[in-house]
């Protein structure tokens, strides 16, 4: 008796092999000269008329024989198809993680939908955006955000100052030059916010997106194991379409 693995690993074959027979077989039923032949011999009208060779081709293509093999390739796909379709109704497993059982009894389509949808999950977690890891962030619970220390900045104003470059003379007004001086006329106080997530927690969700993939194929490697029973369908199928 075999195993569910190993229907679904020689279906996929049958099933091209089984396209492609059909194709070409209805291909060749289409060229009518394959499906003709014909039989000619040639009497003089007296004994003295020439005589000629007679004439011949063969059938090389009939029909019934073309029904009769399609049938056969078709019945095999009909039947391992059927084969595994049976199974997948009775194919369950449990998905557990960390030795504890998640989900029980799961069937083996629906562990292929979680597979499908997990692995998208693990793009969507991996690119989760992460705090700057060169600042310091705690949780600031009225915001509802990450937040940074308090930092006190400087605020400048550029103020004229004059320079005297020579004093003046009795002939001579002074020389001055205007320079300008950076003052501290305030300060700023910063606190930074930000809405992303701490890295551990971005490593943490990605392990556990992991654990659960490699949970569920486990779970679907095990619902696969079990040995299913040949199902008939095709012989029942094509005796009554071609009966």
């Amino acid at each position: 008796m075999a195993k569910l693995n190993q229907i679904i690993a020689v279906e996929k074959g049958i099933k091209s092999e089984s396209l492609r027979d059909l194709t070409d077989a209805h291909q060749l039923l289409q060229k009518p000269a394959l499906l003709s032949g014909i039989s000619r011999t040639y009497r003089p009208k007296d004994e003295e008329g020439e005589q000629l060779p007679p004439e011949s081709t063969k059938v090389q293509v009939k029909a019934q024989e073309v029904i009769r093999t399609t049938v056969g390739v078709l019945t095999k796909l009909f039947d391992v198809t059927a084969t595994k379709d049976w199974a997948n109704g009775l194919a369950k497993a449990d998905v557990t993680v960390d030795g504890n059982v998640l989900l029980s009894q799961v069937p083996v389509s629906y562990l292929l939908f979680l597979e499908k949808q997990l692995a998208d999950l693990h793009t969507f977690v991996k690119k989760l955006p992460t705090l700057d890891a060169s600042e310091t962030w705690t949780f600031d619970t009225s915001t509802d955000s990450w937040a940074t220390e308090p930092m006190q900045t400087s605020k400048t104003k550029k103020i004229p100052r004059n320079h005297v470059k020579a004093e003046a003379t009795e002939h001579h007004p002074a020389q001055v030059e205007v320079y300008y001086e950076d003052v501290v006329v305030g300060y700023w106080r910063t606190v930074k916010f930000s809405g992303a997530l701490p890295a551990t927690r971005v490593n943490e969700l990605l392990e556990r997106v992991e654990k659960l993939q490699q949970a569920v194929k486990f779970a679907r490697e095990e619902a696969n194991s079990i040995e299913v029973a040949d199902q008939k369908i095709g012989d029942k199928v094509f005796g009554y379409l071609f009966a």
